[in-house]
């Protein structure tokens, strides 16, 4: 340990992790390509969705509402896209409910589960009200004072921890200086963490509408220590009260978790592809260019209903024009076979008019915890949330 005096104020410098860092530096830069990042669970890829924070460690709080409750809502929704739409994948939640996980238990949640992919999912907090955006970390060292603030707010969850020092390695999250401790183990993964972090992003910004506020690199302790392809989201602002509002609704915790699925679905496609590994859903998921709603309990979504019927009609291709994407919900001693499932009113309208030419007849319905409602009720209940 060495002290420097600067600007007035003692300042120490451990030389031993200097040292190592310099090392990891010289090492990442003359180590040989590493290949492609299969599998590793016999061609069935493993996603670990990491919902931040919970508990008694609430998060950024907004207004009205608190980070940890938000970003459960969108790891759900995200793990249940991907696991109705790509076969050849695994979804585990470190968390599905409101525990209270320490950080240190969240990658190597991740390492024992095998994880070829780990995605943490939060919500962001500024000093000014008027910042908004997205944006998509991966482990590494910026240089940006900006990019530093925003890591050691998440950081300072290991304060509730018990302990922290000894199992963090006397690791301070609110000092500067403690983060020349992190190791640059993740440059191994950092290529491919930016690969998935670049499609995230361009996906929020495409499908949510969100302000891109880039891909970026930061020393985050749940990043640090994990053995795959990793990154955090921050998927918008709990200070800025529009952004508040938009990330406690149905609809922009569907379009943030669509767009963070169809990330994930373009990364082990193509990966998969790369690899020789076919998918037995890749052809069909390209050929979507919407992804339907998936619907939680109390939610209303629109749907497109093409027939009806007193009877039960098997559902496959040819009694359907050629669609595969039809559904059967019972009504009033009928059946209604509806295609599509969306949050946005509009979006249903647009799906109606895709297929007009098949279904000329086809309409939009809303649904509601498999119930049928008139429209109009389901279009005032969606303005007043």
């Amino acid at each position: 340990m060495r002290i420097n005096i600067k600007n007035g104020k003692l300042h120490t410098i451990n030389i031993y992790a200097t040292y190592l860092l310099f090392t990891l530096v010289l090492i990442s830069i003359t180590a040989p390509a590493r290949p492609l990042p299969v599998p590793k669970n016999e061609g069935k890829w493993i996603i670990v969705i990491d919902a931040g924070h919970g508990g008694r460690d609430p998060g950024a709080l907004g207004r009205f509402s608190k980070e940890k409750d938000i970003n459960l809502a969108i790891a759900l929704r995200t793990g249940k896209y991907i696991e109705e739409n790509l076969e050849n994948v695994k979804v585990i939640y470190t968390r599905r409910n409101d525990s209270t996980l320490n950080l240190y238990d969240r990658p190597v949640f991740a390492i024992k589960n095998k994880a070829d992919l780990f995605i943490s999912i939060h919500a962001n907090w500024a000093k000014y009200s008027s910042i908004s955006g997205a944006e998509t970390y991966v482990m590494g060292i910026s240089g940006s004072e900006e990019n530093l603030e925003v890591a050691m707010k998440e950081n300072e969850v290991i304060l509730l921890e018990d302990d922290y020092t000894t199992r963090y390695e006397g690791f301070d999250p609110k000092s500067p200086e403690s983060y020349i401790i992190f190791t640059l183990m993740q440059n191994v993964f950092k290529k491919q963490s930016i690969d998935l972090a670049s499609k995230i992003q361009s996906q929020l910004i495409e499908k949510a509408k969100r302000k891109d506020r880039g891909v970026k690199q930061e020393r985050f302790l749940v990043l640090y220590k994990n053995t795959m392809p990793s990154v955090l989201i921050e998927t918008g602002f709990m200070t800025n009260p529009e952004e508040e509002k938009y990330l406690n609704s149905a609809q922009g915790q569907d379009y943030l978790a669509s767009a963070i699925y169809r990330a994930c679905r373009d990364y082990v496609n193509e990966i998969d592809r790369m690899s020789g590994i076919s998918t037995n859903r890749e052809a069909e998921t390209e050929e979507k260019n919407t992804v339907t709603a998936v619907p939680l309990k109390g939610e209303i979504i629109f749907m497109v209903q093409v027939a009806s019927a007193s009877s039960r009609k098997e559902i496959k291709p040819e009694n359907f024009n050629g669609i595969t994407d039809i559904h059967e919900i019972p009504s009033h001693n009928r059946y209604r076979y509806v295609t599509g499932s969306f949050s946005d009113y509009d979006d249903a309208v647009k799906h109606r008019r895709d297929i007009e030419s098949i279904f000329p007849g086809a309409f939009v319905i809303a649904v509601k915890d498999s119930e049928v409602l008139p429209l109009q009720q389901a279009l005032d209940e969606k303005k007043k949330k």
